[in-house]
């Protein structure tokens, strides 16, 4: 086990002549490329700014597929007009260690997207045991529409962020909205809480976005009266035939090891789910039900059809589409843990549709 990584973050976009774009807050995301295959870290780093304006803060990383194996660092940052270097200053914290393993330490340089609020880099370890080389990605989640909007009117309130959803609670119990945007009317003003499925941690934070209204909204029209049908006759009863056998029930979908759903399909090059998806979905929502206790982890991928890192992101947005459809049908998010692997594990040669398809298993 590589236990490394080593996240940090950075980045500069000037938002003005002689100014750079504030890089605090928390973002959240992945390790990869480290030339251990198959491994992934995913991570959570919470910077600040000091009285001499260096950015400082915490590193939290856990081993992919394993949280009960993980490390926090202090971390210090040091910008250079347009880029970044940060740099790990000591270990806070470690669970799960074992004689073998070892967390990498070192630098990584960023650079900053500000429009998908995406950080991007380069991690250059110290050469102890495999630490070499690193790949990482972050995102955070930001409000990029109006802070303030008309009581009543018509909005669509804009973040960014990778696979966000929308709570009406701290708690995360109300979900009221999936992705980047979220079109409604607001009556007062209203804080939403936001979490990323973007590689979710122990430590994945959840973001307050409050919308101040202003004004007052018109009164609400009272809907008209529901027209009452008339009940239906009641079919007369039909005497059951001694020969008629009860229906199967379906084989169990989730099991310990990677299970391929290969009914659930979706449109090609989309993340939108085809009809023939749906009732293996309800058979896996009925059987999550079934197992209050059980968490399960859902993995993308696709075909090698198209750019590696574009199939990285539709992977990864079909694993959240199967999410949501769950989370819509009662589950509870938090048990549900998404990954995409892109075209990097395909079953058959390319092209096949059948590397097209979603895993699941249980996450222990």
């Amino acid at each position: 086990m590589k236990s490394s990584f080593w996240f940090g973050v950075l980045a500069l976009l000037l938002a003005g002549p002689g100014q750079a774009q504030s890089l605090t807050g928390v973002w959240q995301g992945v390790e990869a490329d480290t030339g251990e295959e198959e491994d992934y870290w995913p991570a959570v780093l919470r910077l600040q700014k000091s009285k001499s304006d260096a950015l400082f803060g915490v590193l939290y990383q856990e081993v992919g597929g394993n949280p009960d194996v993980s490390v926090t660092f202090q971390v210090r940052g040091t910008q250079t007009g347009a880029a970044m270097r940060l740099e790990h200053l000591r270990k806070l914290n470690e669970t799960g260690r074992t004689p073998t393993s070892h967390w990498c330490d070192g630098a990584i340089s960023f650079t900053y997207d500000a429009k998908l609020e995406k950080l991007t880099g380069r991690a250059t370890y110290r050469p102890v045991g495999t630490c070499d080389l690193g790949t990482f990605t972050f995102y955070r989640i930001k409000l990029k529409s109006a802070a303030t909007v008309k009581a009543g009117a018509q909005t669509t309130i804009r973040v960014s962020g990778r696979n966000v959803m929308w709570y009406a609670d701290a708690e995360r119990k109300e979900l009221v909205a999936t992705g980047n945007t979220y079109p409604t009317r607001l009556r007062k003003t209203t804080t939403f809480y936001l979490t990323q499925g973007y590689y979710p941690t122990n430590e994945s934070p959840v973001v307050p976005i409050t919308i101040q209204v202003t004004g007052k909204a018109p009164a609400l029209k009272p809907a008209p009266p529901k027209a009452v049908p008339n009940p239906p006759r009641p079919a007369p009863p039909v005497a059951a035939r001694p020969d008629t056998a009860k229906p199967a029930r379906p084989a169990p979908i989730i099991a310990p090891t990677p299970v391929v759903l290969p009914t659930v399909l979706f449109k090609l090059g989309t993340a939108e789910l085809l009809a023939e998806a749906l009732p293996a979905l309800d058979q896996l929502a009925t059987e999550l039900k079934a197992r209050p206790t059980l968490k399960l982890r859902v993995a993308g991928h696709t075909d090698k059809i198209g750019e590696p890192q574009k199939n990285l992101v539709l992977s990864e947005q079909r694993a959240e589409a199967l999410k949501t459809y769950l989370v819509n049908a009662g589950i509870v998010a938090d048990r549900i843990v998404t990954v995409g692997y892109g075209d990097a594990r395909p079953l058959y040669p390319s092209p096949d549709a059948r590397n097209r398809r979603v895993e699941v298993e249980e996450v222990k």
